[in-house]
C-alpha cells in the first residue's frame, strides 16, 4: 500500500491548479456528504417510526399467547398449572377466557370481544398502563375496561352504577329457541376504566374479570381460550416453547408478538427494504460525481503520472493512487455526513425539533445495525466507482503525448 498509498493522500490534501477539477472534486465529496446523511436520517426515521407501530403491540400482545390448536378453547389442568409454575423461562401467566359477544347500552349497540383476564394479566401486559380515564377492574366484581372507540360509540359513562352496560352472550347447543333468554347469557358490566391505544384496538376490546367471562361463555372453571406469557429476563425462546410443547403435548399453538402480528411486521420490514433501495439508487447517482471527479484529475495529473511510468511504477501501481484517493474522498464525505446526520437525530430525540402534531414529535431511532448499513452501502459503491474510473488509467493514456 505504501507508495500509492502516499501518493493518493498527497492528491487528496494539495488542491489542483485547475479550478474546474477543484469544484467538481468538491462537489462529489459534499455529494458524498449529503447522500450519507439523507440515508441515515431517513433509515432513522423509519426506525423511529416501525418502534412508534409496534408499541402498540407492546400494550396488547404478550412476548408468548399459547392457544389451542383445535377449537377454540383448552382446559388447563391443576397438573400443567403447577408445571407452568415451575418453568424457570416464564416469570408470570394470565390465563383469558374471550369471545365476540353483543354490548348494548342506552339504544345503541356494538359487536365487540370480551376479554376475561386474571388478577395477573397486570404483570403480563401493559394495557393496564395505557388507561386514558378510571381504574383497572377489582377481581370477582362486574367492572370493565372499554377502549375508547367503544366507549364513545355507546356514549358510556365511567362509575355510572344506575346505568350498566349489557352484554349479550349466544348460548352454545342445539334445539329451538322459544325467548330470548334461551338464545343469550346476559349480564351487566359497569364501566370504570377506558383505554385509549390507537382506532382499531380501542374499538375491539372490553376486559372483565375472568370468572364473570367463564360464566357469560358457559365455561367450566378451568377452561380458557388462551394462556398469554411474560418470558423471564434472559430466557432462550426456544427452550422455552419446547418445554411448553412437552406440557401440553404439542397440542398448543404457540405465539411470540411478532407472530402474532405477522402481517404489520411483513409490511414494515417491506417498506424498509423500498426505502433502502430508493435511497441506495439516489447515492449511485451520486458517487457518479465521485467517477467523474477521479477521471478530471486522472486528465489533470496526467503529466505526473507518465512521470511515474517513466521511473517504473507500474500501471496496476498508478492505478491504485486513484482507487485510495476516491476511497479517501469517499470517506471524507461519508464520517462527515454521518456525524452530521447523527448530532440531527440525536437533537431531534432530546429537543423534538420536528412535530407530527402539537403533542407527539416525529418519532426517529438511533440504531447502530442502521449505521453498519449505511457505512457498507456507501464504501461499497464508493469503492467501486473508484476502481471503475481508476481503470481509465492505462498504458494507451501513458504512452500518448
Amino acid at each position: 500500500m505504501g507508495f500509492p498509498f502516499y501518493i493518493a493522500r498527497r492528491y487528496t490534501i494539495s488542491r489542483s491548479k485547475s479550478t474546474a477539477v477543484n469544484i467538481i472534486t468538491a462537489i462529489a465529496a459534499v455529494g458524498i456528504l449529503a447522500s450519507t446523511a439523507a440515508l441515515f436520517i431517513i433509515m432513522s426515521a423509519f426506525s423511529g417510526l416501525r418502534d412508534f407501530s409496534l408499541s402498540f403491540t407492546d400494550a396488547t400482545d404478550p412476548d408468548l399467547k399459547l392457544s389451542p390448536a383445535s377449537g377454540k378453547t383448552m382446559v388447563l389442568s391443576p397438573g400443567q398449572e403447577q408445571q407452568l409454575k415451575n418453568l424457570k423461562g416464564i416469570a408470570v401467566y394470565s390465563k383469558v377466557a374471550e369471545e365476540r359477544v353483543l354490548f348494548y347500552f342506552d339504544g345503541k349497540e356494538q359487536v365487540a370481544i370480551l376479554k376475561g383476564v386474571d388478577s395477573l394479566f397486570q404483570k403480563v401486559s401493559t394495557m393496564p398502563e395505557k388507561l386514558a380515564g378510571g381504574q383497572w377492574p377489582l377481581t370477582e366484581t362486574t367492572q370493565a375496561v372499554a377502549g375508547a372507540g367503544i366507549f364513545n360509540k355507546l356514549s358510556l359513562g365511567l362509575f355510572d352504577y344506575n346505568r350498566v352496560l349489557e352484554v349479550y352472550v349466544p348460548k352454545p347447543g342445539k334445539g329451538t329457541i322459544d325467548t330470548p333468554e334461551d338464545a343469550f347469557n346476559k349480564s351487566g358490566l359497569s364501566v370504570v376504566g377506558v383505554y385509549n391505544i390507537n382506532d382499531d384496538i380501542d374499538s375491539k376490546y372490553v376486559f372483565c374479570n375472568l370468572d364473570l367471562a367463564q360464566e357469560l361463555l358457559a365455561f367450566e372453571p378451568n377452561r380458557i381460550s388462551s394462556l398469554e406469557l411474560k418470558m423471564s429476563a434472559g430466557a432462550n425462546e426456544t427452550q422455552v416453547r419446547q418445554q411448553l410443547g412437552t406440557i401440553f403435548q404439542n397440542k398448543v399453538i404457540i405465539k411470540n408478538r411478532a407472530q402474532l402480528n405477522d402481517s404489520l411486521y411483513k409490511m414494515l420490514n417491506a417498506e424498509n427494504l423500498v426505502t433502502y433501495l430508493f435511497c441506495s439508487l439516489v447515492v449511485v447517482l451520486t458517487l457518479f460525481c465521485l467517477a467523474g471527479a477521479l477521471i478530471m484529475l486522472i486528465l489533470d495529473k496526467k503529466e505526473n503520472i507518465r512521470t511515474l511510468y517513466c521511473l517504473g511504477t507500474e500501471v496496476n501501481g498508478l492505478r491504485k493512487i486513484f482507487l485510495y484517493q476516491g476511497i479517501f474522498i469517499t470517506a471524507l464525505g461519508t464520517f462527515s455526513g454521518m456525524a452530521i446526520a447523527t448530532v440531527l437525530i440525536l437533537v431531534q430525540q432530546h429537543f423534538q425539533l420536528f412535530m407530527i402534531t402539537d403533542q407527539m414529535a416525529y418519532p426517529v431511532a438511533f440504531r447502530v445495525e442502521n449505521v453498519a448499513i449505511v457505512l457498507a452501502t456507501i464504501f461499497i459503491l464508493g469503492i467501486l466507482a473508484s476502481f471503475i474510473a481508476a481503470g481509465r488509467v492505462n498504458k494507451k493514456l501513458l504512452e500518448n503525448s
